[in-house]
């Protein structure tokens, strides 16, 4: 398997150029952020630097929220973009591998990372969604995609299967119960767990806030 550095560089630029801008949470800064938090979780559980790295730049490529639920399209455009640099092609199917496995697909589905490299980058991505810059990330999803912020009245539903969680149009508020509040418990490396603990109670205070400021009870 090759170290190309050529090749990280030259994948930074692409994703940067068809990210940069993007309003929803999934930006370019996501990805600068996934990648760096990757690099930091990968050091200590010692995984492989040079696929985590690819794998983490690549994994939201083109997210299956983006391409009318397709999450194929994924890691289809993260192998050709490797096999247009040449890239060897154990590298190829590893970083494409990461990109197939990332999402998480509801509550009711296991979506467990085979290889090392795979659960660093899901860690990464995950913790992404949790504490200060999740809560930010959610609603600027939930705006992006023209959802209600809260609704009482719509319970949370834990979604059984893929098909249910993507055609879901629940509330942001929801999507902490559907989704956000489950992660800690899936994080797979010790250190994405260590980390995810104090932005999963951040999360939690924030909720038990929200909720006092809805109902009118925060007043002194």
């Amino acid at each position: 398997m090759q170290n190309n550095p050529e090749i990280l560089e030259q994948t930074e630029k692409y994703v940067r150029s068809l990210l940069e801008g993007e309003g929803s949470g999934h930006d370019w800064w996501h990805i600068y952020r996934v990648a760096n938090l990757a690099a930091t979780i990968g050091a200590r559980e010692s995984a492989d630097p040079y696929v985590t790295r690819l794998g983490a730049l690549l994994h939201d490529v083109a997210d299956w929220k983006f391409h009318d639920g397709d999450d194929a399209v994924g890691p289809r455009k993260a192998r050709e973009w490797l096999e247009s640099l040449d890239a060897d092609a154990e590298t190829i199917d590893r970083v494409a591998e990461i990109v197939t496995d990332i999402s998480f697909k509801g509550a009711g589905v296991v979506t467990t990372m085979r290889t090392l490299e795979g659960k660093v980058v899901q860690d990464a991505d995950r913790l992404e969604a949790l504490g200060a810059i999740g809560i930010a990330r959610a609603f600027a999803y939930g705006g992006h995609a023209n959802r209600v912020m809260y609704d009482p009245n719509v319970p949370p539903e834990m979604h059984a299967n893929f098909t249910k969680y993507k055609t879901s149009k629940g509330t942001t508020v929801n999507h902490f119960y559907e989704k956000l509040l489950l992660l800690k418990d899936r994080m797979q490396t010790k250190t994405g767990r260590a980390i995810a603990e104090e932005r999963h109670v951040y999360m939690e205070q924030f909720l038990e806030k929200f909720f006092a400021e809805w109902e009118g009870k925060d007043a002194a």
